[in-house]
């Protein structure tokens, strides 16, 4: 991303609002960049999206990760009260690369407790988006949210 870039507005908007073209052109730009096509017009193919409309959207939408300069993100956890299950999750977080900066957990009241994790992700072996979805699937973790991102 050039300079220029940055002089523009930027907003986080979830998935699920963005016009399907904008959802499109980001997965063709995954492909390009993982390798896994050699031309635009092959990923835009394979995405069934006009060549135009990833030119058009292709400089102005862009992955979370990306944006994201620092590299430190906060993530919040809403677990249930088993033994392991911190140990578990922070296994879990450190496997990926990321390095954990900082733990704060709640007491656990009716059964459920509040942590809050502050990540270092710059050696993350993966996108947030994947290490997300696979913390959001262990059985104890009732909910995952990205409280902040930045220094």
């Amino acid at each position: 991303m050039s300079e220029e870039k940055f002089d523009k507005k930027f907003y986080l908007v979830r998935e699920d609002v963005l016009p399907e073209a904008m959802i499109k052109t980001l997965e063709a730009k995954e492909m390009l960049e993982r390798k896994k096509v050699e031309s635009v017009w092959e990923a835009v193919q394979k995405v069934d999206l006009s060549r135009s409309a990833f030119y058009k959207y292709r400089d102005t939408v862009f992955p979370f990760h990306t944006i994201v300069k620092e590299r430190l993100i906060t993530l919040f956890f809403h677990l249930e009260d088993r033994s392991g299950t911190l140990s578990q999750l922070l296994g879990i977080v450190a496997s990926s690369g990321c390095n954990i900066l900082t733990i704060h957990q709640t007491i656990p009241l009716q059964g459920r407790a509040n942590v809050t994790l502050s990540l270092n992700i710059s050696n993350m072996e993966m996108e947030i988006n994947e290490l997300l979805a696979k913390l959001r699937k262990l059985e104890f973790v009732d909910q995952v949210e990205v409280l902040g991102s930045g220094a």
